[in-house]
């Protein structure tokens, strides 16, 4: 056995592990090898130095840490059945008007029209309270809606052409949209990815980042097998 051979196997016997070659072979070659047996008493003194040696006494930082780790966010609940009751208001107001149940004005179809927009408001609103995910997508037209509405609400309250009690039904949908947009405010920062440190340790320790966009791959140029011969 070569003194390379005997050494892995005296590793390997410090570490537990089974040793290569036919057994008592290692022995052997210790017994007659005055350089293994010096190799293999320095790692000896090595193996216990590591095993005895103490760790390093680390501060303890727990409390600072928490202390500035924010609280994690809740589920805002709260806001969330806020827009689910006002969803089952609006959708109230929606099934009167189809029923017919309510004082106002308007013609059949009007109202029927009328009746059908609050109706989906009032689903849509009750949709987003049970998914906030969903929320964002509801808000471009519903507040696109009551902006109309309540540039058009103004004047016809100057012009005498509302009153004030046929006003009052609008405020259902203000106070969703409200509420719709606080729910897609706190479910987005709930989703919002924290900041990567690994990635800005990483940059911090290899120096300044490569400036000019990020090289791409070469394609592979294609190679013809040395052995491949064309057909005649």
């Amino acid at each position: 056995m070569r003194c390379e051979e005997c050494r892995e196997g005296l590793s390997a016997r410090l570490d537990g592990e089974a040793e290569p070659g036919p057994p008592g072979a290692v022995d052997r070659h210790l017994d007659g090898c005055a350089a293994c047996r010096e190799w293999f008493t320095g790692a000896e003194r090595l193996r216990r130095a590591m095993l005895l040696r103490p760790a390093p006494a680390v501060p303890d930082l727990t409390a600072s840490i928490l202390e500035r780790t924010p609280a994690p966010a809740g589920e805002g609940w709260g806001l969330r059945i806020a827009l689910a009751v006002v969803a089952i208001a609006q959708l109230g107001l929606a099934f009167a008007q189809l029923l017919g149940t309510t004082h106002d004005a308007m013609p059949g179809h009007l109202a029927h029209e009328s009746g059908a927009w609050n109706l989906a408001v009032g689903i849509g609103l009750l949709t987003a309270a049970l998914r906030p995910r969903l929320a964002g997508g509801q808000l471009p037209p519903l507040t696109g809606f009551v902006g109309v509405l309540f540039a058009l609400s103004a004047g016809d309250l100057v012009t005498g052409q509302v009153t004030v009690a046929r006003l009052a039904t609008h405020v259902l949908v203000v106070l969703g949209l409200v509420l719709l947009y606080a729910v897609h405010r706190g479910h987005r920062g709930r989703q919002a990815p924290r900041p990567a440190a690994t990635a800005d340790n990483s940059t911090a320790t290899s120096g300044a980042a490569p400036e000019g966009p990020a090289a791409r791959p070469r394609p592979r140029p294609f190679r013809r097998q040395a052995h491949g011969h064309h057909a005649a």
